[in-house]
């Protein structure tokens, strides 16, 4: 049996009594976004790096291999402009929208999202460090195809560093809707669906040139977030580009960029609460 001296209760019963006289303790301040974000940011670049040389070489080989196809049937001009330059930006579409919009179908159905809400990390911290590590893997591709592309053609290459914006405002818009997407789908399946649905949309609307389209096509083509990056990178190939116009296009994708992950942090909230 151990002996506790009095004195030694005495001296505790008061600072308990100071203890609730001062209420809970404070917790600790909450995590801010940017450490957040990069932290997420290098986890999923991590998990996803095993996977890297498969996305690149399907993804790349894809757009390749349309523009052999097109070759046959665009000489030149705007058209091969168009096709270039869809072609391109169809990386970023295949990567951050299809890829993107399976990772958070089975993230939700696998019950990952419980592992992240347990964490003190911001949802937008997930959903911007995820479609951050999955867009850069599509810069070597986007690069590659794109010099391919201007080789085929007979293109400039001499305004090929717009692509420093235009494959994050592109993938950032697509990467936001492939989440989304992700996150609001019932089943993964479905995520897979309209992951496909998607890529397959920025794929006819992305590469085919517009010329050749009907005016209600035309239109369904305007409401898709990578038409403006396609337009963007489009216009360089010109001998003077209107740089206006480039600025414009890149200007309306980051706008729908912001949007995009703004829904998809809202999906991501309302996905991990249920």
């Amino acid at each position: 049996m151990s002996v506790v001296p009095a004195d030694a209760l005495r001296g505790a019963a008061p600072a308990a009594e100071g203890r609730r006289a001062a209420g809970p303790a404070e917790l600790g301040p909450k995590a801010r976004l940017w450490p957040s974000l990069v932290a997420v940011y290098r986890a999923q670049l991590s998990r996803a790096r095993v996977a890297r040389i498969p996305l690149l070489f399907v993804a790349t080989f894809q757009s390749v291999g349309i523009m052999i196809l097109m070759r046959g049937v665009v000489d030149g001009g705007g058209e091969a402009r168009a096709v270039v330059a869809g072609s391109a930006v169809l990386v970023v579409a295949f990567v951050a929208l299809n890829l993107l919009a399976q990772y958070f179908g089975q993230l939700r159905a696998s019950g990952g999202l419980d592992h992240y809400a347990t964490l003190p990390v911001p949802p937008a911290a997930v959903v911007l460090g995820a479609a951050g590590a999955y867009a850069s893997f599509t810069v070597p591709g986007t690069v590659v195809t794109a010099v391919f592309g201007c080789l085929l053609f007979g293109l400039p290459m001499t305004h090929l560093w717009v692509l420093v914006a235009v494959i994050p405002l592109a993938g950032a818009a697509l990467a936001g809707l492939g989440a989304a997407l992700g996150l609001l789908a019932p089943r993964p399946e479905f995520a897979t669906l309209l992951g496909q649905l998607g890529m397959s949309a920025a794929l006819l609307l992305g590469v085919l040139p517009p010329e050749r389209m009907p005016q209600v096509v035309r239109l369904a083509r305007d409401l898709l977030p990578s038409t403006y990056g396609v337009e963007a990178f489009a216009r360089t190939f010109g001998e003077r580009p209107d740089w206006g116009f480039v600025l414009g296009d890149l200007a309306v994708c980051a706008a729908v960029g912001v949007i995009s992950l703004a829904v998809a942090t809202w999906a991501y909230r309302r996905a991990a609460v249920r």
